[in-house]
């Protein structure tokens, strides 16, 4: 099974509006190679350290479990989940937890 890192990286760059040359550069990448650099990542040719992810991760201003989630539905809540407050994480867990008591 291939990794999902290189599309969600790709989707999540998309969706901050940013081109891969600007996203590299927001990592400290020199100009004239930030853009191969960030490619390299999205085409999967090469993968990003876990701490290079984080940095990533924070830029984008998502989760960076987000780039490892193996199933899309999974990665979809934790974006969700990263754009929540504290509060709404709680209730969201007591939720999921009266849920499933009901179902068992």
């Amino acid at each position: 099974m291939e990794t999902p890192t290189p599309s969600r990286l790709k989707s999540a760059r998309k969706a901050a509006g940013l081109t891969q040359q600007q996203l590299g550069m927001a990592l400290g990448m020199e100009p004239n190679t930030a853009s191969a650099r960030m490619n390299q990542y999205e085409k999967g040719k090469h993968a990003p350290d876990f701490l290079t992810m984080k940095r990533i991760a924070k830029e984008l201003d998502v989760p960076v479990a987000y780039f490892y989630c193996e199933e899309d539905d999974l990665a979809e809540l934790i974006c969700s989940w990263g754009k929540m407050s504290f509060e709404g994480r709680q209730k969201l867990i007591y939720s999921l937890q009266n849920a499933i008591l009901k179902n068992k």
